[in-house]
C-alpha cells in the first residue's frame, strides 16, 4: 500500500504567477498541485545528490589548512620534512578533518547564539 501523503506544502504566488504555473502544468498534463510536488521533489534529490555537504567541504579545507601549516613550520627548518613525515601529516590529517569540521560548526553555532 503506498504511503500517504498528509502534508502540505506550498507557496503563496500572484494571480500572474498562478496563470504561469498553471500553463506548465496543463502542458504537461498535471494538476497544479501534481507538477508543484513533482518539482520540489525533484530539487531536493538533486540537492541531495549533487551537493557535497558544508561539513565535508569544511573537513577538506581543515585537513588542507593543517598540512599547510605545517609544512610552513617545516620550512624553517631545512631536511627535516621526509616523504614519510609529510605522509604522516597527510594521514593525521585525514583522519582529524571531519572531527575538526564539527568542532568548527559547533563553535560557529555557540557564538551565534551569543549575540
Amino acid at each position: 500500500m503506498p504511503e500517504l501523503r498528509t502534508r502540505s506544502a506550498g507557496a503563496k504566488v500572484t494571480e500572474k504567477e498562478y496563470a504561469e504555473v498553471e500553463k506548465v502544468a496543463t502542458a504537461r498534463g498535471l494538476t497544479v498541485g501534481e507538477w508543484s510536488r513533482q518539482v520540489m521533489l525533484a530539487a531536493v534529490a538533486e540537492a541531495e545528490a549533487s551537493t557535497p555537504s558544508m561539513e565535508t567541504l569544511l573537513a577538506e579545507i581543515m585537513a588542507l589548512r593543517m598540512i599547510f601549516l605545517n609544512i610552513m613550520f617545516y620550512a624553517q627548518r631545512p631536511g627535516e620534512l621526509t616523504n614519510e613525515k609529510m605522509q604522516e601529516l597527510i594521514d593525521r590529517a585525514d583522519r582529524e578533518r571531519f572531527r575538526r569540521a564539527t568542532e568548527r560548526v559547533e563553535e560557529q553555532t555557540a557564538g551565534k547564539g551569543k549575540h
